[in-house]
């Protein structure tokens, strides 16, 4: 006889297959790779989401880095703020955590993929 698995079970089964893929979502462009290759397990692609947003995020402070004096400060200030925030995901995503960071997640919810 054939045992269901358990919803906890599966939702462990789930955070473990998706664990280092979560892990890349906060490491830059890699971003995409979750978003791309792991569209099916629902960790991989709650952290791949809250990845792209920081990712954009960092692009964008790159981008002020031109600004003379105003954007070298506001890029000194996102590097710090992005770099814990990623490191924050990825200790999340270490515990096995659907972490949803402040402000991030809500913008993460709105992409459709």
């Amino acid at each position: 006889m054939e045992m269901k698995e358990s919803h906890h079970e599966t939702e462990d089964k789930t955070v473990a297959e998706g664990k280092v893929w979560a892990i890349m979502a906060y490491l830059g462009i890699l971003c995409l790779l979750p978003l791309l290759l792991k569209k099916e397990n629902k960790f991989a692609l709650f952290h791949g989401k809250q990845g792209l947003v920081l990712f954009i995020g960092e692009v964008a402070i790159a981008i002020l880095n031109v600004i003379p004096v105003l954007g070298q400060i506001l890029w000194f200030i996102g590097v710090i703020v992005f770099g814990i925030l990623s490191l924050v995901g990825i200790v999340q995503v270490l515990m096995g955590k659907y972490w949803k960071m402040p402000v991030v997640f809500d913008i993460a919810e709105k992409f459709k993929l």
